[in-house]
Protein backbone atom coordinates (compact mmCIF):
# COMPACT_ATOMS: atom_id res chain seq x y z
CA UNK A 1 0.00 0.00 0.00
CA UNK A 2 1.60 3.46 -0.96
CA UNK A 3 1.26 6.16 1.36
CA UNK A 4 0.80 9.60 -0.29
CA UNK A 5 2.61 12.57 2.17
CA UNK A 6 0.64 16.19 1.52
CA UNK A 7 2.26 19.11 2.65
CA UNK A 8 0.34 22.78 2.66
CA UNK A 9 0.51 26.17 4.17
CA UNK A 10 -2.13 27.58 6.13
CA UNK A 11 -2.24 31.15 5.67
CA UNK A 12 -4.87 32.91 7.89
CA UNK A 13 -5.93 36.41 6.89
CA UNK A 14 -4.25 37.87 10.12
CA UNK A 15 -1.05 35.77 9.26
CA UNK A 16 1.91 36.20 6.99
CA UNK A 17 4.42 35.07 5.06
CA UNK A 18 8.00 36.52 4.34
CA UNK A 19 8.71 36.95 0.81
CA UNK A 20 10.98 33.93 1.51
CA UNK A 21 8.27 32.00 2.65
CA UNK A 22 6.64 33.08 -0.47
CA UNK A 23 9.19 31.47 -2.92
CA UNK A 24 9.24 28.65 -1.35
CA UNK A 25 5.47 28.54 -0.90
CA UNK A 26 5.06 29.13 -5.21
CA UNK A 27 8.35 27.18 -5.95
CA UNK A 28 9.81 30.14 -7.65
CA UNK A 29 12.19 32.60 -7.94
CA UNK A 30 12.54 35.74 -5.40
CA UNK A 31 12.62 37.87 -8.63
CA UNK A 32 9.50 36.62 -9.67
CA UNK A 33 7.99 37.95 -6.55
CA UNK A 34 9.60 41.05 -6.95
CA UNK A 35 7.83 41.72 -10.55
CA UNK A 36 4.81 40.87 -9.20
CA UNK A 37 4.73 43.24 -6.91
CA UNK A 38 6.69 45.92 -8.84
CA UNK A 39 3.49 45.49 -11.80
CA UNK A 40 0.81 45.75 -8.68
CA UNK A 41 -0.32 41.89 -8.65
CA UNK A 42 0.51 41.24 -5.47
CA UNK A 43 0.32 43.71 -2.80
CA UNK A 44 2.55 42.92 0.35
CA UNK A 45 2.44 44.90 3.25
CA UNK A 46 5.93 46.85 4.84
CA UNK A 47 8.14 49.07 3.27
CA UNK A 48 10.54 46.78 1.35
CA UNK A 49 11.62 43.40 0.62
CA UNK A 50 12.79 43.05 3.62
CA UNK A 51 9.74 43.93 5.67
CA UNK A 52 7.50 42.83 2.74
CA UNK A 53 4.02 40.40 4.11
CA UNK A 54 2.07 38.59 1.92
CA UNK A 55 -1.58 37.20 3.02
CA UNK A 56 -3.64 34.55 1.88
CA UNK A 57 -4.74 36.02 -1.45
CA UNK A 58 -1.24 37.26 -2.30
CA UNK A 59 -0.40 33.65 -2.20
CA UNK A 60 -3.29 32.52 -4.13
CA UNK A 61 -3.09 34.76 -6.56
CA UNK A 62 0.97 33.92 -6.75
CA UNK A 63 0.21 30.57 -6.95
CA UNK A 64 -2.81 30.75 -10.01
CA UNK A 65 -0.10 33.01 -12.06
CA UNK A 66 2.41 30.21 -11.49
CA UNK A 67 0.09 27.46 -12.82
CA UNK A 68 -0.95 30.02 -15.86
CA UNK A 69 2.06 30.91 -17.00
CA UNK A 70 3.74 26.88 -16.64
CA UNK A 71 0.58 25.31 -17.81
CA UNK A 72 -0.70 27.76 -20.78
CA UNK A 73 3.00 29.06 -21.06
CA UNK A 74 1.55 32.38 -20.27
CA UNK A 75 3.75 35.30 -20.57
CA UNK A 76 3.60 37.19 -16.93
CA UNK A 77 1.44 39.99 -18.81
CA UNK A 78 -0.96 37.52 -20.07
CA UNK A 79 -1.64 35.73 -16.77
CA UNK A 80 -1.76 38.67 -15.10
CA UNK A 81 -4.65 39.75 -17.20
CA UNK A 82 -6.19 36.12 -17.34
CA UNK A 83 -5.77 36.70 -13.60
CA UNK A 84 -7.80 39.16 -13.89
CA UNK A 85 -10.61 37.85 -15.51
CA UNK A 86 -10.50 35.08 -13.44
CA UNK A 87 -10.91 36.91 -9.76
CA UNK A 88 -13.86 39.14 -11.70
CA UNK A 89 -15.87 36.46 -12.45
CA UNK A 90 -15.59 35.13 -8.86
CA UNK A 91 -16.74 38.55 -7.77
CA UNK A 92 -19.73 38.30 -10.01
CA UNK A 93 -20.76 34.85 -9.44
CA UNK A 94 -20.40 36.08 -5.34
CA UNK A 95 -23.07 38.85 -5.96
CA UNK A 96 -25.31 36.41 -8.17
CA UNK A 97 -25.20 34.49 -4.89
CA UNK A 98 -26.37 37.13 -2.75
CA UNK A 99 -28.93 38.77 -5.12
CA UNK A 100 -30.48 35.21 -5.36
CA UNK A 101 -29.70 34.22 -8.43
CA UNK A 102 -28.36 30.66 -9.51
CA UNK A 103 -25.05 31.53 -11.47
CA UNK A 104 -24.15 28.63 -14.30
Amino acid sequence: MDTDIVTGILVSEQGALSLEEMVEACGTEVEWIVELVEVGVLSPEGPDETAWRFGALDLLRARRLARLERDFAASAEAAAVILDLLDEIERLRACLIRAGVEAV
